[in-house]
């Protein structure tokens, strides 16, 4: 989606050839001397919180080594054991192994957030025998350990802060907020991690802390969607080798270097710390989004790169965020975001298929260690100058299947037959969490001006879809007020209309007929009176019709 303003809540086939079934060993193409080979199972915190046990398989054929296994740790930047001596732990050659090590909590040799390989020693130089594994379960050492703040139902929104009083109103439970990685750092607040002292802005901090505050304060479940944009002064925030591009709005985290990952690991820490819900002047973060509309690196810039190569870079500075706030809060949860895009707009060096990023993420986190990561998803009608989407299968775009070149509201259940396939399950069996965290309707069409209230039916439609899956979480609307930016674009999403002579300040005028749906959509005894004029305007008799396993089906007529 392109850009409209800052305050704006952000929004090819692929077929997993990795080596992913743990059961399997994996074959490396230069073992030296040595035939040995070995598969890392998993790789685990421990309950004393003070180590962690590495599980492994490996056959028996040590000759040309000295006989014994190693693990050998290694920062995620770094790619082969070129010159390292050292070693974490060892273990003697078996079908079984196991290592236990110190993790090193609190220390600046802290293993949390590093990768282990399994080599041999052959008399010169250590040969990697595994694939790298990363520490999956963070959560074991959070401080904070109170279950998940989920409200009673999925209704969200993007809101005005200064109209704090009419989402509450409104009866809002699921609010987001950008925070821009970037504009973080500065003077005022000193931070230490790790043995060195980080340095934020203070006024960017407090601006953030009442935002949140106020939000988290009303009950309301707070999705946070971090964002990296350019900073000339902190060069050390961009992927290495990265150029500035007029036409990229975010760009790649940088776990690559040292500099990069000591930066971005001490960020992450300190927000996740912070919006930990510990102090009700800072709020509380309950969903972290890492970057938005990943598919395409309009949004997250890096350069031209093949789907693997990218989705690698991504997934190691996603694990970065994923550590520091789990590591927090153990039930806060972490998600990656994509377009409408599934199968469509695919270049393969700049845009990919929203599922291919999906199977390619899963891919290699089956292979370096899994984790509960979720799925942030936007699913705006095609074409979004239109609130219609229930025909949205004229554009060509809409199928009901998995090769699908979009999916929107009109094929939503797609998106969740997909992700409930077993191969994408959460390492616990369950479907993966998923939340709808960008998407409106325009009440104003280029072709036929006014349309308020199929702005309104459209709303009512794809909130019966949501509220009615059992697999999607929450569902935040975009947006209270019109933007002017937007609206001068053809895009009048808000609740309410809004001033037009005031530049692009956001100041509303005027409710529309979404208010009243919006605020009412929820309310058992209301629901279906306030959506009733929305049925002649899709075309239906009953919503249990149109919309599968229809939540309010026996109080339908």
């Amino acid at each position: 989606m392109k850009e409209i303003n800052i305050g704006r809540v952000m929004t090819g086939l692929f077929t997993a050839a990795f080596l992913c079934c743990t059961s399997a060993f994996v074959a490396l193409a230069d073992v030296g001397a040595a035939g040995v080979q070995a598969t890392i199972q998993s790789c685990l915190v421990n309950s004393d919180k003070n180590s962690v046990t590495v599980q492994a398989e490996s056959n028996a054929d040590m000759g040309g080594t000295d006989g014994v296994l190693y693990l050998v740790e290694l920062q995620p930047y770094q790619k082969n054991l070129d010159g390292r001596t050292d070693y974490a732990a060892s273990a003697a050659p078996g079908n079984k192994v196991t290592f236990t090590f110190p993790l090193n909590r609190n220390t600046v040799q802290d293993r949390l957030y590093s990768k282990f390989v399994i080599a041999v020693w052959d008399g010169t130089k250590y040969i990697e025998i595994s694939k790298p594994h990363y520490i999956t379960n963070p959560e074991m050492v959070a401080a904070n350990t109170q279950p998940f703040n989920d409200p009673l139902t999925k209704k969200g929104l993007n809101i005005q802060l200064n109209m704090l009083g009419d989402a509450f109103d409104l009866g809002v439970k699921h609010v987001a907020t950008n925070i821009s990685f970037h504009q973080i750092l500065g003077q005022g607040i000193d931070y230490q991690y790790d043995g060195k002292t980080y340095h934020f802005d203070k006024n960017a901090i407090t601006s953030y802390d009442e935002t949140i505050s106020a939000l988290s304060g009303k009950g309301m479940t707070v999705t946070a969607i971090i964002l990296n944009g350019w900073n000339d002064a902190e060069p050390n925030l961009i992927y290495p080798g990265t150029k500035k591009n007029a036409n990229a709005f975010y760009y790649m985290f940088n776990p690559a270097t040292q500099e990069g990952l000591d930066q971005t690991r001490a960020i992450a820490a300190f927000l996740a710390e912070r919006y930990s819900g510990s102090n009700p002047n800072y709020g509380k973060i309950s969903n972290w989004i890492i970057g938005n509309e990943i598919n395409n690196q309009q949004w997250n810039h890096l350069g031209e790169r093949d789907i693997n190569s990218y989705v690698q870079a991504y997934q190691d500075a996603f694990r970065i965020f994923y550590t520091a706030i789990k590591s927090t809060s153990a039930n806060d949860r972490v998600y990656y975001s994509l377009d409408y895009n599934w199968n469509n707009e695919i270049d393969n060096k700049l845009k990919y298929g929203g599922r291919a990023i999906v199977d390619t993420f899963n891919a290699i986190a089956n292979e370096q260690g899994q984790m509960d990561w979720g799925l942030s998803y936007h699913p705006y009608p095609c074409p979004m100058t239109e609130p219609e989407f229930w025909d949205d299968e004229q554009t060509g775009l809409i199928t009901n299947d998995f090769n699908s070149p979009v999916i929107n509201f009109k094929n939503l259940t797609t998106l969740t037959d997909y992700m409930a396939q077993d191969s994408l399950k959460s390492p616990t069996g369950q479907v993966r969490h998923i939340i709808l965290t960008e998407q409106g309707f325009t009440a104003t069409s280029q072709t036929r001006g006014n349309v308020a209230q199929i702005q309104a039916a459209a709303y009512a439609y794809s909130y019966y879809m949501v509220d009615s899956n059992p697999h999607i979480d929450a569902y935040i609307l975009s947006r209270q007020v019109d933007a002017p930016l937007e609206v001068r674009s053809g895009l009048s999403f808000g609740l309410w209309e809004c001033s037009m002579d005031r530049g692009d300040d956001i100041v509303a005028t005027r409710r529309r007929k979404i208010w009243q749906v919006f605020r009412d959509i929820d309310k058992k005894k209301y629901t279906l009176e306030s959506t009733e004029f929305a049925k002649s305007i899709i075309g239906i008799e009953k919503w249990s019709d149109v919309v599968p396993n229809f939540r309010w089906r026996s109080l339908e007529k």
